[in-house]
């Protein structure tokens, strides 16, 4: 796709989470999710995480908070790896997890603390 959200999209995703990252996404596309990625790039990345009212730390933060509750592991490991580009710290997503424990609950928050323990301990964040 050449569109200039689409572009624009494809950038953001690469600066938070990694050129290996969007490259092995890119590479595992096929004809029946192509138009899913697309819509990936330019939605979630072109026209929402790339607007100018939240710092791409700040959003690093609510998405981690949203997956943790929602109980979307994979997608919470992701832009856990990701705070190392976001400028998200391991001391922020503590305290949002600390956070998430008080409103979505503490099963929710003590998988994402095992979970960002995990990574973290491997990055040494």
């Amino acid at each position: 796709m050449d569109s200039e959200l689409y572009k624009k999209g494809m950038s953001t995703r690469r600066s938070v989470l990694g050129d290996d990252h969007v490259d092995k996404a890119i590479k595992a596309t096929t004809d029946f999710d192509r138009d899913f990625q697309e819509y990936i790039t330019t939605g979630a990345w072109g026209m929402v995480w790339d607007r100018p009212g939240l710092t791409k730390r700040e959003r690093s933060l609510i998405t981690i908070a949203l997956l943790a509750t929602l109980g979307h592991e994979e997608e919470l490991r992701m832009h856990l790896k990701a705070t190392k580009n976001t400028g998200a710290s391991a001391a922020d997503v503590k305290e949002v997890l600390l956070h998430t424990a008080v409103y979505a609950g503490v099963p929710v928050a003590n998988n994402a603390f095992k979970v960002a323990k995990e990574l973290f301990k491997d990055n040494e964040q």
